[in-house]
């Protein structure tokens, strides 16, 4: 990547980290379809029956062991990772974040980095490492330095589980627009407050992101829900194991 065209990304990255830890606070409306993006009865009960459908697809992989969790944000999924972990290391890159993520979820097994997941180098080998609403965040040729990450924390029998946003317009703010093109990678999103940042969301397609994992060596399956949400989980093949 040209000079030029990596200093904007490293703008763009700091800016969205900074877009994160501004809205530690107000970030949960979202999950929880409130504020700006509460989008009516009927839309609530439809996001709530899909969060409940991408649990019972995670729950099928429990037990979980060693547990290490990217961008845990809020806590809203490390709760629920906690239940079925020997030990759970959660890592985000917002202060912030990890505050709201602790006292969600006061448990003495959980441990909580300060790291930016771009940098982060693991200091052990996990059995299960799960990411929700991170892999869009991720550039596109960022991608399989992210993935490579991934596999060197992972043990050999090591399972992933994650979960995303699909392309829909009712998912996010009702004062949020996204883009029409298909191969944009960035957008713009604003806080309560009316400040505005500039992120990176890359939206896939299950097919297209499973044919992207396979030819980096991972066995994958990736799906969606009717509307709202794409989530995938696998292991890496033994002979790309090997290699590495």
């Amino acid at each position: 990547m040209p000079v030029g065209e990596v200093n904007i990304q490293s703008a763009l990255l700091a800016e969205q980290a900074e877009y994160y830890r501004a809205r530690a606070a107000e970030y949960d409306e979202w999950f929880l379809r409130k504020g700006r993006y509460d989008r009516g009865l009927e839309h609530t009960l439809q996001w709530s029956k899909e969060v409940e459908e991408l649990r019972g697809k995670l729950n099928t992989q429990a037990p979980f062991g060693e547990v290490l969790e990217f961008a845990g944000g809020t806590g809203l999924w490390t709760e629920y990772l906690a239940k079925s972990s020997a030990s759970l290391t959660v890592v985000d890159a917002s202060e912030e974040m990890l505050s709201l993520n602790a006292a969600r979820n006061p448990d003495p097994s959980i441990r909580w980095v300060h790291a930016n997941i771009f940098d982060f180098q693991p200091d052990r080998l996990y059995e299960f490492i799960f990411f929700g609403f991170w892999l869009s965040h991720v550039p596109s040729d960022r991608f399989e330095d992210f993935w490579s990450l991934v596999t060197k924390s992972l043990k050999p029998s090591g399972q992933v589980f994650f979960i995303d946003s699909i392309k829909e317009p009712q998912s996010t703010a009702a004062d949020h627009v996204l883009p029409d093109e298909d191969d944009s990678e960035t957008l713009v999103r604003r806080l309560n407050d009316g400040r505005e940042f500039r992120i990176y969301k890359v939206f896939y397609q299950p097919d297209t992101l499973q044919e992207r994992l396979a030819d980096l060596g991972w066995i994958a399956q990736v799906s969606r829900t009717d509307t709202f949400f794409l989530y995938g989980f696998g292991s890496m093949k033994e002979s790309t194991l090997a290699i590495d």
